[in-house]
């Protein structure tokens, strides 16, 4: 069996073709509505759970698929194909289960994520505040231990899932004054917790239909026991392992989008008629878009590779950091290219390359800045010269 990626073999082709099935008809359609509203409704994380496709790499025995991060990598390429951007799946699936799978006691797996992979429980991470962005070494909300309880006092901004979070793994300080090795992630259950306030949903130029939030903890108590693993000063360590898997689904969204953008203004080139002919025969339309596909088909390649990578356990902080930044980056040129070619038409809502537009922007911002991405590689050349 051929696919249009060779780490997707004959399991992972029939678990995409349902889960396309299934956001072409519960999630796409609802698109529109939930950008309007701000936030998805409440119902469809259980749709999600109840189709199989939340937490599909978690093991059977905390509810999970069963499968492996090929699983929740196709996920992200079919919520991306199909510009499905409103409930954040690839945060829930891809990146706060895993983090309780990798570092949660037996205790916490048997807790948590049977809830997160039927639904119950939406999950997000809640790194970025006001104050600190991607250097995470200088949160500022604190965790002081009282008995056998966590007082958790802080402000966090841009939390993915923020505002119907019932789960929520929160990036703290549980010793100040010691840099990296202070930060500890505790996880926080929401449900009538006093203390805790979600703040407004944040309005935003592009993924409008993602929750978006603030959220504030305001001496909130949590057992102990939520510390994610068994030990302090962990959290930061913990981040560093994981993210690069994060940056992948970053990436994979980006080339789905990037396919999705070229075939959109390909079919558009061809029916549109300029100067009483196709606008897909003049050379400049064919040279945009020659250009665009050629970008979209490297990002694929690329992509792929690291893909391998990651299904072997090899992929490096490096390799990870220029798959998201080069990804974020080409998805921007290629979109905007063929907004252009659209015209005044690519301009409006209506047109998909127009939600692409202001939606892909974003990417070179989340999962940390390019700036930062940057760093991180030069940094790694450094230290081998």
């Amino acid at each position: 069996m051929t696919t249009d990626h060779p780490w997707i073999d004959e399991d992972l082709q029939l678990f995409r073709d349902s889960a396309r099935r299934f956001i072409e008809k519960e999630v796409a359609p609802q698109e529109a509505h939930w950008a309007e509203q701000g936030h998805v409704d409440r119902p469809i994380w259980n749709r999600f759970g109840h189709a199989g496709l939340l937490c599909p790499s978690i093991p059977e025995q905390y509810g999970g698929g069963g499968g492996h991060f090929g699983h929740d990598a196709v996920v992200a390429l079919e919520m991306g194909r199909a510009l499905a951007i409103g409930p954040n799946v690839n945060v829930h699936s891809g990146i706060v289960a895993q983090y309780i799978l990798r570092y949660g006691t037996e205790e916490q797996k048997l807790r948590w994520l049977p809830k997160m992979a039927s639904g119950e429980f939406v999950g997000a991470i809640a790194m970025t505040e006001p104050g600190a962005g991607s250097d995470l070494k200088s949160v500022k909300t604190q965790a002081i231990r009282s008995g056998d309880d966590w007082v958790i006092s802080g402000a966090k901004t841009f939390i993915t899932n923020g505002w119907l979070a019932d789960l929520v793994c929160v990036v703290v300080k549980t010793e100040t004054g010691a840099g990296a090795r202070g930060v500890s992630l505790i996880v926080v259950e929401t449900k009538d917790l006093s203390g805790y306030r979600r703040g407004k949903i944040l309005e935003k130029i592009g993924l409008k239909g993602q929750d978006t939030s603030e959220l504030f903890f305001d001496g909130v108590r949590v057992p102990y026991s939520n510390l994610l693993g068994v030990e302090t000063g962990k959290g930061f360590g913990q981040l560093m392992e994981q993210l690069p898997q994060e940056r992948m689904i970053i990436a994979l969204g980006c080339v789905a989008t990037m396919q999705r953008a070229v075939e959109e203004t390909a079919a558009y080139a061809r029916a549109r008629v300029v100067f009483g002919q196709p606008l897909l025969s003049l050379q400049n339309t064919r040279f945009k878009l020659a250009e665009c596909s050629t970008k979209a088909t490297v990002a694929r390649h690329f992509v792929d590779s690291c893909m391998a990578m990651v299904l072997q356990g090899k992929l490096d902080n490096e390799t990870a950091a220029m798959a998201k930044w080069w990804c974020t980056q080409a998805n921007c040129e290629v979109v905007d290219e063929c907004l252009q070619i659209h015209g005044g038409y690519g301009y409006m809502t209506e047109y998909p390359i127009a939600r692409m537009y202001v939606n892909a922007r974003a990417g070179k911002i989340y999962g940390g800045s390019n700036e930062i991405m940057k760093e991180l590689i030069a940094r790694g050349l450094a230290a081998r010269v």
